[in-house]
């Protein structure tokens, strides 16, 4: 295909979706992708079973310096519209939780869905293929490949952005927009767990694996979800989507008996079991090594109940409602899930996405400046995002 109607760089979940969906309205299409394999990061998601949509996606769960422009295509192609297609391939699927919507057995079964509809829809796909430029030519485009030189009707820009290096993520979808005068926003790091310093680090690591219920504040983001203390640091649902919030010398405010109040929990267990132990108490409504930690963290000592003073009690829930700690840093790049920021959205028609002034380029996905909470949301951009574009091809 030396001249399709529309090439597609990169062979994600954007870009699958919308080369299938410009191939069934009648478009040669021609997908290309640097990796040996399509749809890497739909494999590696969800711990393999990929969190491919969320049934309550709304713009509210999105970040960009642009916060409208998720609207019409996420009001255009709903997560329904996905599960319909979803259910008519077979695929078994699971809601873990309220909403999350999971592959039962395996995220394989995903792309093996889109690479089907691919081929009914047409669609070319040349993987290991390297893009070395993409330029204007008249009312088209053209670009210089391993493949040789391809002149097209129009390029979609597909390609994800920096998170996850190990699967092939690059900046090129960032340095094709600075090419043609487009800004990009500052990228950083999302959904990714946090490390510690050296002090708390060891602590962490000592709990590695436990597991807690928490609500975690930072700044304008509040969330009610398990934390997981690994061998680095803080991880877990709750640590991924504040993580979005956090920037470098913030605090963390972490809840760790959400719903409850310490004192009153401990007051009352005073009256009503006053030989018990703290910790014994305290295991009552955390991990029992958590519970253990703490003690140990402050001050070392376990009374029983009746010799708690109201002073210490209430120095008890201080330390844990809210239980504060200042991150080193965030994993960064090698376990982020997303890329916050991208390209700017100003210079990007939400109807089409289609560059303005040149309709012949365009930007879907992970790659512009649109961000998902953890749960889904990003699958479904990237699934609506694909769709609005492909259909106005």
């Amino acid at each position: 295909m030396t001249q399709p109607d529309v090439v597609v760089i990169g062979a994600g979940a954007a870009g699958m979706m919308c080369a299938l969906t410009a191939g069934y309205a009648g478009r040669s299409v021609l997908l290309l992708d640097h990796a040996n394999k399509p749809g890497k990061k739909i494999l590696m998601s969800g711990g393999g079973r990929c969190n491919f949509t969320h049934m309550e996606t709304s713009p509210a769960n999105f970040f960009s310096s642009n916060p409208h422009f998720c609207i019409s295509a996420l009001k255009r192609y709903r997560p329904e519209h996905f599960v319909e297609l979803v259910e008519r391939h077979g695929v078994d699927y699971v809601e873990k939780t309220p909403g999350q919507l999971f592959c039962r057995d395996s995220a394989k079964q995903v792309v093996e869905m889109l690479l089907t509809e691919c081929d009914w829809a047409g669609i070319h796909i040349q993987l290991k293929t390297t893009v070395e430029s993409v330029e204007r030519l008249g009312d088209g485009m053209v670009l210089q490949t391993s493949l040789g030189r391809i002149e097209t009707g129009a390029v979609v820009v597909a390609t994800g952005g920096l998170s996850i290096p190990t699967m092939g993520a690059t900046g090129f979808g960032y340095d094709i927009a600075r090419r043609f005068g487009l800004s990009v926003t500052d990228t950083t790091p999302a959904l990714a767990p946090f490390t510690l310093t050296s002090g708390w680090k060891a602590r962490a690591a000592d709990l590695s694996g436990v597991s807690t219920p928490v609500i975690v504040r930072c700044r304008d983001g509040r969330y009610h979800e398990p934390m997981l203390f690994t061998h680095r640091g803080l991880s877990g649902p709750a640590m991924l989507q504040i993580s979005s919030y956090w920037q470098s010398g913030d605090d963390l405010e972490i809840d760790l008996l959400p719903e409850r109040d310490v004192a009153d929990v401990l007051a009352v267990a005073r009256q009503t079991t006053p030989k018990r132990r703290l910790t014994t108490c305290l295991g009552d409504y955390l991990p029992r090594r958590l519970a253990l930690a703490l003690a140990e963290w402050y001050g070392g000592e376990d009374p029983i109940l009746a010799e708690l003073s109201n002073a210490r009690i209430h120095e008890w829930q201080g330390r844990l409602q809210p239980w504060r700690i200042k991150p080193a840093g965030t994993e960064g790049w090698r376990t982020a899930e997303v890329t916050m920021g991208g390209v700017e959205t100003a210079a990007i028609s939400s109807q089409t996405f289609e560059v303005k002034g040149l309709p012949q380029l365009r930007f879907i996905g992970e790659v512009l400046d649109v961000t998902g909470e953890l749960g889904g949301y990003n699958f479904q951009w990237a699934w609506a995002s694909g769709v609005a574009c492909g259909q106005a091809l």
